[in-house]
């Protein structure tokens, strides 16, 4: 074989080498360059990572200050449903409960235009009334005992009246109830249920139940029925009548 075939043998064989090399450093760069991307793309999410944890943390603390919140709202609820059904036993046991009526007889009775309680108007109310109050009103102290006044429809016979000037001091004081001069017949209901629970204030044991009492007119208005009075002057005994409710405290709103 002559030198210059050997030569030009050897000469390609040399040029399949350095291709490898071209190939094989092109291939380097594209790894180092997709390690490059990779790396960049890791901390990419790395980073997204650590704002969903923040995020995740945030919500997850919200969650806490709901949950909170709602077992607030619950607890509030169960108070109102028991505070609702209280209410609804109360105004059951007030619907039971009627009246006590002190109507008119022989021996318990106002004399006409007066508001004087007689011996057997205060025998009745320190025995029996108080025993009627005091059974009813049991458990229920701060209740507010309603004492209205009820009369006939008969025109009132006095001229000027004076409870615009005296009312105060005869209901704050020992002052007798026949320092009252009635003007109308409202008056006249007023004075009387003003005598009734002046009468009932002095009770120790009633005390001792924390009940308030009011008194209240309702002059000719009603018939013991609860319906509107027609226009009737005559005596009428049936209507001369004191009528005792009984109210829980009210609530400010």
């Amino acid at each position: 074989m002559s030198r210059r075939s050997r030569y030009s043998r050897l000469n390609k064989t040399l040029n399949v080498w350095q291709s490898f090399t071209d190939l094989m450093s092109s291939a380097f760069i594209i790894l180092s360059l997709f390690l490059f991307l990779a790396l960049l793309k890791s901390g990419v999410l790395n980073k997204n990572i650590g704002i969903v944890n923040i995020q995740l943390q945030e919500v997850i603390r919200e969650n806490k200050i709901l949950n909170n919140e709602l077992i607030k709202k619950d607890s509030e609820i169960c108070r109102l449903k028991s505070e609702i059904s209280s209410l609804k036993s109360e105004i059951s046991s007030l619907k039971s409960q009627p009246p006590i009526e002190i109507t008119e007889a022989s021996n318990r009775k106002f004399a006409s235009g007066s508001a004087e309680l007689s011996d057997g108007l205060i025998n009745f109310i320190r025995n029996d009334l108080v025993k009627q109050i005091e059974n009813y009103a049991q458990g229920k102290e701060g209740y507010i005992v309603q004492v209205i006044g009820h009369t006939d429809g008969q025109q009132n016979l006095f001229q000027g009246g004076n409870l615009d000037d005296e009312l105060e001091r005869v209901a704050i004081s020992n002052n007798n109830i026949s320092n009252l001069t009635p003007g109308s017949n409202a008056d006249l209901g007023l004075m009387r249920a003003l005598a009734v629970v002046k009468e009932l204030e002095k009770n120790p044991r009633l005390k001792q139940l924390g009940l308030k009492f009011r008194a209240y007119s309702a002059a000719q208005l009603y018939l013991p029925s609860g319906e509107y009075a027609r226009v009737e002057r005559s005596p009428q005994q049936q209507r001369r009548r004191i009528e005792i409710r009984f109210s829980p405290p009210a609530e400010r709103q």
